[in-house]
């Protein structure tokens, strides 16, 4: 394991495996960086790879209160102990705070792959996404652990009968310990969920849009969010993994990667 101070003095630990031009991998909700793990291992023989525990997760620390710009300062932070520019790879709304990096960060990001970002424009989406943010509020400023992190696995569409057995298996202790990062998460997507269109079209990495083939029956709109930001941002590019969902396999995925890469 290794650390660097954020710009606020936040210490962010990381581990770095394999050689090459330097990737950067960006974890989603409740994930830490031993998530990371498989797919950093395979992209290793061609990248120098570097994975982490975003603030308040794992073996990194926290700064309150939290704002976005410490998510890119910690990022940031971990580009120049890689050399100062990079590829970066973002999953879910880990995706969405890669691509808020490379709006920011500009020329620092030298090619950049998202997949799955959870933005939904629909007036259904913004809405569900309203709710859902004013009870995670509540359940963290009530201390509430355990129910934030099931009020997440219920909006991202887990089955009652397995969030039961998630309940009683022994990491769900540790998905409560993250539960506080949900909120930082909901910062990330955005107040409405909206696809940053505009915003996104000053991106000027060339970049990767990716979703699965079997996320489109039960979340739909992630093909729509997918097809927008291809749309919008110069130089991208979309597609679709076929026979992936939302926890795609690093073996189908580092094949990508490593061709758009290379």
């Amino acid at each position: 394991m290794f650390t660097v101070i954020s710009k606020e003095g936040t210490e962010i630990a990381y581990d770095k495996v394999g050689s090459g031009p330097a990737v950067i991998l960006v974890d989603g909700a409740l994930a830490v960086r031993a998530s990371g793990t498989s797919l950093a291992e395979l992209l290793a023989p061609n990248f120098r790879v570097y994975y982490y525990d975003r603030r308040g997760r794992g073996d990194s620390t926290d700064t309150n209160p939290y704002f976005l710009e410490k998510e890119v300062e910690d990022l940031e932070a971990l580009i120049d102990v890689a050399g100062g520019s990079v590829y970066l790879y973002g999953s879910s709304s880990g995706g969405a705070l890669a691509l808020e990096t490379a709006i920011r960060l500009g020329d620092k990001i030298k090619k950049l792959a998202v997949y799955e970002v959870p933005y939904d424009s629909s007036e259904a989406g913004v809405k569900a996404w309203r709710e859902y943010r004013a009870k995670l509020s509540e359940f963290l400023a009530a201390d509430r652990r355990g129910d934030a992190v099931a009020l997440f696995m219920k909006f991202v569409g887990v089955p009652d009968d397995a969030l039961e057995s998630m309940r009683q298996a022994p990491t769900w202790q540790s998905m409560e310990a993250l539960a506080p990062t949900l909120a930082y998460d909901s910062v990330v997507v955005g107040e409405d969920r909206i696809v940053p269109t505009e915003r996104a079209a000053s991106i000027s990495a060339q970049t990767l849009v990716m979703d699965g083939s079997a996320s489109y029956e039960p979340m739909p709109f992630m093909r729509a969010t997918a097809k927008a930001l291809a749309k919008a941002i110069p130089n991208a590019q979309h597609q679709v993994l076929e026979g992936q969902g939302h926890d795609v396999d690093p073996n189908v995925l580092a094949p990508v990667l490593k061709e758009h890469w290379l």
